[in-house]
């Protein structure tokens, strides 16, 4: 790295912007700090930056807005947006403006350094995707999806046939929605067609149309789902189901973009953007010579992967939160709020329906459940409610770490520190203790298992014998350091 890189910092926490200086510092970058979007325009205004590492929300200004500001005076300067309120509508924003990246808080210091790297090297991205207002109702803070949102802002403006591959369930048709909704074919017509609901001997003349008298009842001429969608974008659902002629048929399509009607002599020629999504494994199919492999090829230039909903468990309660708001709106209804120990349950519960019967039970909680606060006692049979919750978790998790995760997040947004350090605090004790009784008090045992020197422990064990629990705290966060350090 050499001293020419230097990576201005734009975040109004004192916190965030200690710990990227540290990080970027410690990899060979030059830092500038900027606690506000004037100081930080100022310094741009009067020395050379090679990338901006910015807050979105910030009280001196908009990360966006300020993005924009700065490609219309250094349209080759990469920005990297960073912000806590991750949504597709901030993701796609952000590329709409030119944003290198796009990355949701808390961030992994090491891929963000990757991300870093990749900024300073190569020219910023730009992405004029057409502004439009939210189409589908993709939320997350998950990992998943924040990946998925950056699929989506990225690819918008492209004209590459995309493959969703998910659980029925997961969202594939929203997320074309979103695609179209983003995209330069915005105004013209987006179609939708489900290839497992239509019999057979039918998909062609759905998919492509029919001349009157092609075959029995064909009274007219009849346009196809791709003369529909003309100009827009063509959504073939459970493409999995696809008959091996409308396959044939389909496969020329994308390599030429000509067809024909049934029963027509004319070429038509199509310029329609297909996405296509099956929950099925087409490489399986392919094996199996149930899918053509060329078409397989053809449709598979870009994949996203949907997250079931029981790997994104983190945005259970914002989706039902959401979910709960609309079903009151929909019901004229007053909106029911879930408990700490309904949520817990839900995040517990696998969702073989993912997040559409997420959607279905909120609607369902709306009406059923009798007090303004929804009980556990208030979920449906048919969620298991009744059952052991480990019984429904998925392998490798607990019920107690998934008590921790709850009480912590409810204190972490509710801004009470004292309680997260509480938490951490008896956490470690109770490790502690648990260790020191495996070992039959043996120190050494005990501080090799922990990843601890002995003389730490001996430390830890003083504060807690002294029963000082400000020290106590004091000690949890002490000794993650040396921890960290041998790591």
């Amino acid at each position: 790295m050499t001293d020419s890189n230097t990576v201005l910092i734009l975040d109004d926490d004192d916190s965030i912007r200690w710990v990227l200086d540290r990080a970027l510092r410690a990899a060979g970058y030059q830092t500038r700090l900027c606690a506000d979007v004037p100081e930080a325009r100022e310094l741009l205004a009067r020395e050379p930056i090679q990338l901006v590492l910015s807050d979105i929300r910030m009280p001196s200004g908009d990360g966006v807005a300020f993005l924009r500001e700065i490609k219309a005076t250094q349209p080759l300067l990469p920005v990297v947006l960073i912000t806590a309120h991750a949504d597709l509508s901030s993701a796609v924003q952000s590329f709409d403006s030119g944003a290198f990246e796009f990355v949701a808080k808390p961030f992994d210091l090491d891929e963000l350094l990757v991300i870093v790297g990749r900024a300073v090297q190569q020219t910023a991205i730009s992405k004029p995707l057409a502004t439009a207002t939210e189409a589908a109702e993709l939320i997350g803070r998950s990992p998943a999806m924040q990946a998925v949102f950056r699929a989506i802002g990225r690819l918008a403006r492209t004209k590459f046939t995309v493959l969703l591959i998910g659980e029925s369930g997961t969202g594939k048709e929203r997320v074309a929605r979103a695609l179209h909704e983003h995209s330069p074919r915005a105004g013209k017509p987006f179609v939708a067609l489900n290839m497992a609901a239509i019999p057979q001997e039918l998909i062609e003349s759905e998919l492509f149309g029919y001349e009157k008298g092609a075959f029995t009842g064909a009274a007219n001429r009849t346009a196809g789902r791709f003369e529909q969608a003309e100009g827009g974008t063509l959504f073939l659902d459970e493409i999995g189901d696809m008959p091996l002629p409308a396959q044939t048929r389909l496969l020329r399509v994308l390599s030429d973009g000509g067809y024909f009607r049934v029963g027509g002599k004319e070429l038509l020629q199509s310029d329609v953007r297909v996405i296509a999504a099956t929950h099925q494994d087409l490489q399986a199919l392919v094996k199996a010579g149930r899918f053509r492999e060329d078409l397989f090829h053809r449709l598979n230039v870009v994949r996203i992967d949907l997250p079931p909903l029981r790997a994104r468990a983190e945005d259970i309660e914002l989706l039902a939160e959401n979910f709960l708001q609309q079903a009151a709106l929909e019901a004229g209804l007053p909106r029911k709020i879930l408990s700490a120990e309904t949520l817990l349950r839900l995040r517990q519960f696998p969702w073989p329906g993912n997040v559409r019967q997420l959607e279905n039970l909120c609607r369902y909680l709306t009406v059923m459940a009798p007090a303004e606060q929804i009980q556990p006692s208030d979920l449906p049979d048919d969620l298991g409610h009744e059952a052991e919750p480990a019984a429904v978790l998925a392998p490798n998790r607990e019920a107690w770490p998934l008590a921790l995760r709850n009480e912590v997040l409810t204190a972490a947004r509710q801004q009470d520190a004292a309680k997260v350090q509480a938490l951490a605090a008896t956490l470690e004790q109770l490790l502690v203790e648990t260790v020191l009784e495996a070992t039959n008090g043996h120190r050494q045992d005990a501080a090799y298992l922990l990843g601890w020197g002995r003389n730490t422990l001996t430390r830890y064990l003083k504060t807690v014998e002294a029963g000082d629990a400000a020290d106590n705290t004091a000690a949890a966060s002490s000794l993650t350091e040396p921890s960290r350090r041998k790591a």
